[in-house]
């Protein structure tokens, strides 16, 4: 008999690893979202209240120089040229009429009652020139040469000798030629001016030489940033002008406001209109099109929430770090908007489609929680890595952008999985899953929206060949056009194309042109330099003035340099004993009649106590721009561009900005020179550093980011081939464009690895659950799809921008987002389904 065999003893069952600390955590989170919805909202309500608050003090600063590191020398000598110069702006009140006597008296009217505003909205008011042309007329004769002076002293004085005695008839050398006459002309030319100050400046006035237009300057105690005191003050001069009524004296006068402080004020509300214009739009365009893929309000909302506590978060935590906008970061909050509600959109399109297959809403919110996590935050970590690596950039612009940008789109995808569950649990309680409104029953409108997905799916099913070896010719002639693209120097030199559109604030810049031409007033393009002491200023003059003549005749980099010292005239100890000699035989001559057009030459007599003078003897008229705030004279040096429309030409800007950047004086001192040409400048080579740096950067965090995520090479090569296929057509199609870029397009570049990327890693990811990439755009598709819309649309509203540069930023980034998202839903899944074709044959 055989004895029973006991059966082997059964292994012990394999224990599940014990869950971190960090998973538990997460767990009851999650746990938390569910049975306590309510105050899980209101916690982030709360938060999200405080954030707001912060967000709303941040203000968007124009001035170029925040773009560049404080540390930058031309930042550094623009701060201290600054604080020593004087701050105060001007406005220009520009009266137009038919009727010149009437537009002289409306004038007359206005200036005293300017006058009565006082400072700081009216420290001074001035309507001509008269204070200086009554200090210059006199001494006119101190600015001619020594020798001009002592010959026409010598020719005065034979013919006055001659004609006395021709009078009294003791002229004897009768057989002698007289002395040649002594023209009125040549006398007012040659002790007094070379033009009439008349023919610039009728009567001393500011205004155009048929006297139908006069301009009034009014010098404002007011910081030109400082833009709530700027509205007060054109609100308080705009009232007083309307008091007065100039119309009262020429029915067909009107008048208009300009000048720095006027432009300054006029463009940052056009700013911040379009910012508010721009959100708006951006706004609307992501919401619609999220309702059109899934047809429900509830929905809309939900993720609208959710993405609106996200871009708080953002904001909020951007007063805190930086406490300003500036030009490039001022537009971010579309594009954060659009980009961050991606995560939201597919935590929602899974939470749905585990709802359609009949899990409850506590379930399908874990569930949906569970398998989009990884894929949506690897998309947000490529994303905040892409706007990162503009942080590793010298440019202070790119380098907040990366800042706001990386963070937000990690602060985005914290608030959908924080706030998204519970909104979701509550709306169930409310307006469960399966409860059609009476609008779908009317219009018969399916409950699933508008499947984005199913037509790329149809496409791909039908030609998956085609398409991949389309795809691959035209990644080659992509390749093949940004190798043409990076070799032609793609930069935009043209700096108007990346400024405001003036159309808006035509009117002001109309009239400030009309005031600069009647005025003559040192206007925005002149650059000043600061020496320490008022010695210098004669040989940093003398050496930019051979800097400017030893370049070539087609190649100069100013006009002219300007100095106060320009006003004090040399040898004026030898000069006055000769202008009053010629002082007393002009008044002799003219009393016994033997002067023509007296009016003309009276104003350039001499005076008897004519002494000489220095900086500190001449007018504030004068002086006024040479002047600092500390009351010094004669340390700022003006260098005023060559004519002609040229300071729009970066090229120009570059060479007048390398020719007074920095002089060397014969004593070893350097003087270093900055303002808008030498900013600009410093931006441009800025740009150029810091591209290759920033592609580098943000194209290895993101392979790296992919790798980590997929851990597998064959899913990550995928990811990344797909990615720059997307990256040579966007490339390609800026080419073919003629598509230039400048210091705000060049953001997109970097930017389109991290977002671009985020398609193609949904797509692989769902491959490896489902193997097979027609359901996966059945499925996800239309999510991938919608994700890229509202990141397109975001940047889309940029194109409603008045500003051209934002405006070239989205339609760069546009051109980038189509491409990645064509690359990941048409040529990645046509390639992946032909190879496994061509697999399972052989």
């Amino acid at each position: 008999m055989r004895l029973p065999v006991s059966p082997e003893p059964l292994p012990p069952p394999e224990r599940a690893p014990a869950p971190s600390a960090l998973e538990r955590a997460l767990a009851r989170l999650v746990r938390w979202q569910l049975e306590r919805p309510l105050r899980v909202l209101a916690a982030v309500g709360l938060l999200t209240a405080g954030c707001l608050a912060l967000a709303s003090r941040l203000k968007v600063d124009t001035s170029f120089e925040t773009l560049l590191p404080e540390s930058r020398p031309s930042v550094v000598e623009l701060h201290r040229i600054s604080a020593r110069t004087s701050t105060l702006s001007t406005l220009f009140v520009v009266l137009e009429g038919q009727d010149a006597a009437g537009v002289r008296k409306a004038v007359d009217a206005l200036v005293p009652a300017l006058r009565a505003l006082g400072p700081p909205w009216a420290g001074q008011v001035e309507d001509g020139v008269q204070d200086a042309l009554a200090f210059l007329r006199p001494r006119a004769g101190l600015y001619k040469d020594l020798d001009t002076l002592q010959k026409l002293s010598a020719d005065v004085e034979a013919r006055y000798a001659y004609e006395v005695g021709k009078q009294t008839g003791l002229q004897l050398d009768l057989d002698e030629a007289p002395p040649p006459p002594i023209e009125p002309e040549r006398i007012r030319k040659q002790i007094g001016a070379d033009s009439d100050p008349d023919e610039r400046f009728p009567g001393g006035r500011y205004q155009s030489a048929n006297g139908k237009t006069a301009v009034i300057i009014v010098r404002t105690g007011i910081v030109g940033a400082d833009f709530k005191r700027a509205g007060e003050a054109v609100e308080k001069v705009s009232a007083v002008i309307a008091r007065v009524n100039p119309g009262q004296f020429d029915p067909s006068l009107h008048w208009g406001l300009s000048g720095d402080l006027a432009i300054g004020l006029s463009e940052y509300r056009l700013i911040n209109r379009d910012l508010t214009e721009v959100g708006l739009v951006g706004t609307v365009l992501i919401l619609g099109v999220v309702f059109l893929y899934y047809l429900r309000v509830w929905t809309v909302a939900a993720m609208g929430l959710a993405i609106g506590i996200g871009v708080s978060w953002t904001f909020a935590v951007t007063e805190l770090l930086f406490g300003r906008l500036n030009l490039a970061t001022g537009f971010l909050f579309t594009i954060i908007a659009g980009n961050g509600i991606n995560s939201s959109i597919l935590l929602m399109a899974r939470y749905l489609e585990e709802r359609r297959h009949g899990a409850m809403a506590k379930a399908a919110v874990v569930e949906a929680m569970k398998r989009t996590w990884a894929p949506t935050l690897t998309a947000a970590a490529t994303a905040s890595a892409a706007y990162g690596a503009l942080v590793v950039t010298e440019f202070r612009g790119f380098r907040e952008f990366g800042w706001i940008g990386g963070l937000g789109m990690l602060i985005c995808w914290v608030a959908a999985y924080l706030a998204l569950p519970p909104i979701l649990i509550l709306i169930e309680r409310i307006w469960p899953l399966g409860r059609r409104t009476w609008w779908r029953r009317m219009f018969r409108i399916d409950a699933h929206g508008i499947p984005y997905g199913r037509p790329f799916a149809t496409i791909v099913a039908r030609a998956p060949r085609v398409i991949t070896v389309v795809g691959v010719l035209l990644t080659i002639a992509g390749a093949v056009l940004t190798v043409r693209y990076v070799r032609s120097d793609p930069m935009e030199y043209d700096t108007n194309k990346i400024q405001s559109d003036r159309h808006a604030v035509a009117e002001v810049h109309r009239l400030f042109g009309v005031a600069m031409g009647i005025t003559r007033f040192v206007g925005l393009d002149g650059m000043a330099v600061m020496t320490e002491r008022v010695d210098q200023v004669p040989a940093l003059k003398a050496a930019l003035e051979a800097r400017r003549d030893a370049a070539p005749a087609d190649a100069k980099p100013f006009k002219d340099v300007h100095a106060l010292q320009e006003f004090v005239p040399e040898d004026q100890e030898a000069k006055i004993p000769i202008l009053l000699q010629l002082r007393k035989r002009i008044l002799k001559a003219h009393a016994r009649g033997l002067v023509a057009d007296w009016p003309k030459i009276a104003p350039y007599v001499p005076p008897e106590d004519l002494v000489p003078f220095g900086l500190n003897d001449l007018p504030d008229a004068i002086a006024r721009p040479f002047t600092e705030r500390n009351g010094t004279r004669g340390r700022i040096v003006y260098i005023s561009p060559i004519d002609g429309d040229v300071t729009s030409d970066a090229h120009y800007l570059l060479r007048w900005a390398d020719s007074f950047r920095s002089t060397i004086l014969p004593d070893g001192t350097e003087i270093r020179g900055s303002g808008r040409a030498v900013i600009y400048a410093d931006m441009w080579n800025a740009i150029l550093h810091d591209v290759p740096k920033a592609l580098a950067v943000s194209f290895l965090a993101t392979l790296a980011i992919v790798l980590v995520a997929f851990r597998k090479l064959r899913p990550s090569a995928q990811v990344i081939l797909t990615l720059l296929v997307g990256v040579s057509w966007m490339v390609g199609m800026l080419d073919l464009a003629g598509f230039k870029l400048n210091f705000l397009n060049f953001i997109a570049l970097p930017v389109t690895f991290g977002i671009g990327v985020d398609y193609a890693v949904n797509v692989v990811q769902r491959d490896l659950e489902l193997r097979n990439p027609l359901e996966v755009l059945r499925r996800t598709g239309g999510a991938v799809v919608l994700c890229s819309l509202t990141t397109l649309l975001g940047y889309l509203a940029l194109a409603k921008s008045v500003n051209f540069g934002v405006r070239s930023l989205g339609v760069t980034a546009v051109l980038g987002e189509v491409a990645c998202l064509l690359a990941a839903v048409l040529v990645l899944p046509a390639a992946l389904i032909w190879w496994r074709r061509r697999s399972a044959a052989a």
